[in-house]
């Protein structure tokens, strides 16, 4: 199992109801950065509850050459999502990712790892990313405990959520945990406006098909659910896994930059 580091908290978590930059419903929002791996990747159920919200998104996939910006001036926030490879690889694309991450912490952007894209802010944190110890891995659905902190975050979590991976983090420094789990204890955590999950909100219906037939052999993996397995719990648990999922996204998206707040108190 994976150890988690006794750290402190650098801010306390702020739940996800504060209020917008603008109000006005005749301004144009702010396109999202998506960053993805895979030329068929999508967005999925994230970026359908961006398009809900009116956010264009500005999708981007610097493995296959598309560039990053310098800064997040013009984009309401970003979101890295997950990706067959590792953040412990030492493709150039990958170590670029992680190197940028460093953009959106430095402006107090919004910032949304997923899967893959947390375990690469985990890295840009200087915390360790490494396989289970015993081989395990997370395939299907798994059950999540979020904690007080978590809570103030986002009131309503579902109990279970869907994973696809091998690897997992230690909790940075500094950094606040927000869900744990038991083979990898790190689920979700939060620092400042950057927030990782091992999990996969994003997965839709159509995903799920495409996930467990295209990579089939990852359900031999230890601890690897059965194929019919996740059908038969996205039954029971995608109600709850979708709620939550947007409450999370409409909070996470109206954080507003301690400079912005900084300046409205002089």
């Amino acid at each position: 199992m994976i150890k988690l580091s006794a750290n402190s908290r650098m801010h306390p978590p702020t739940r996800m109801n504060a209020a917008p930059l603008s109000n006005s419903s005749t301004q144009r929002l702010l396109p999202v950065l998506i960053v993805l791996h895979q030329e068929s990747s999508t967005p999925g159920r994230v970026g359908n509850a961006l398009r809900a919200l009116g956010h264009p998104l500005d999708i981007r996939r610097p493995r296959f050459g598309d560039c990053l910006p310098g800064t997040l001036s013009d984009h309401a926030g970003a979101v890295i999502f997950g990706g067959p490879m590792s953040a412990n690889d030492p493709d150039e694309f990958v170590c670029r990712e992680i190197d940028w991450i460093s953009v959106p912490l430095r402006e107090q952007r919004p910032f949304l790892g997923i899967c893959l894209g947390a375990q690469m802010l985990a890295r840009q944190l200087g915390a360790r990313v490494a396989p289970h110890p015993e081989g395990r891995a997370q395939i299907g659905y798994y059950p999540i405990r979020p904690t007080a902190a978590g809570l103030e975050v986002c009131p309503h979590w579902p109990d279970h959520v869907y994973h696809w991976h091998r690897e997992g983090f230690e909790l940075p420094s500094g950094a606040e945990l927000l869900a744990e789990g038991s083979d990898f204890p790190v689920e979700a955590f939060q620092l400042d406006h950057a927030f990782g999950l091992q999990f996969h909100p994003d997965v839709t219906y159509a995903m799920m098909h495409r996930w467990t037939t295209r990579g089939d052999a990852r359900l031999e993996l230890l601890g690897a659910r059965p194929r019919h397995y996740h059908f038969a719990d996205r039954a029971v648990h995608d109600v709850s896994e979708r709620a939550w999922l947007k409450q999370f996204i409409e909070g996470w998206l109206t954080r507003v930059p301690f400079s912005v707040m900084s300046e409205a108190a002089e």
